[in-house]
């Protein structure tokens, strides 16, 4: 007898792993847009700004720049803030899950009504509704301090941290480099 239309209620176990390999390798392609914590952090790279426009212009190219980095900062505050408000704490598990299935994790790009929708949307929409949810569980200081505090450390590091030395791919930091002089050998005195 054939069961025409049976809907399988077990997958095997090949595609959980498939789904599991491709989920690994999605988060580590995702995390790869990380700039290195070395680079964001070089104090040599630190310094004041000329004056509020260039303050600015840093803080515009940082945040460019370092936007994963920024995004895994604030995030860490915000979940540091939740640890005493477990229900907050779920939510935010939950919606940790849905950033991933929505932003981190998509293998191809997302459409809503026929149109695809950019990461940027989807980075504002989950933001907005993570803010959201979590502010329905009852933890509003926490998480508004969290996020001033988060807000301070990137826009403080993104307003200090010069430019002049930012690559965004092989091809610039090649042509931006430039190589010391050579040594001729001779003793230093």
């Amino acid at each position: 007898m054939t069961n025409y239309g049976a809907i399988p209620t077990s997958s095997s176990p090949s595609t959980n792993l498939e789904f599991i390999s491709r989920a690994k390798q999605r988060v580590k392609e995702g995390l790869a847009t990380r700039r290195p914590w070395k680079i964001m952090f070089n104090l040599h790279s630190f310094a004041l700004p000329g004056g509020f426009s260039d303050a600015v212009r840093r803080v515009r190219e940082n945040v460019g720049y370092f936007q994963m980095n920024y995004a895994i900062v604030v995030l860490v505050v915000l979940l540091l803030s939740l640890l005493w408000h477990p229900i907050s704490l779920i939510v935010f598990g939950v919606l940790t899950v849905l950033w991933l299935v929505l932003y981190f994790l998509r293998d191809e790009p997302l459409f809503l009504f026929g149109r695809m929708i950019s990461d940027r949307v989807v980075l504002v929409v989950m933001g907005v509704l993570t803010i959201a949810l979590l502010l329905l569980t009852g933890a509003i200081p926490n998480i508004l301090v969290a996020l001033l505090i988060g807000a301070v450390l990137v826009v403080a590091h993104a307003a200090f941290r010069r430019t002049d030395d930012l690559f965004y791919d092989e091809e610039e930091a090649a042509a931006r480099f430039v190589p010391p002089p050579p040594h001729s050998g001779a003793p230093l005195s």
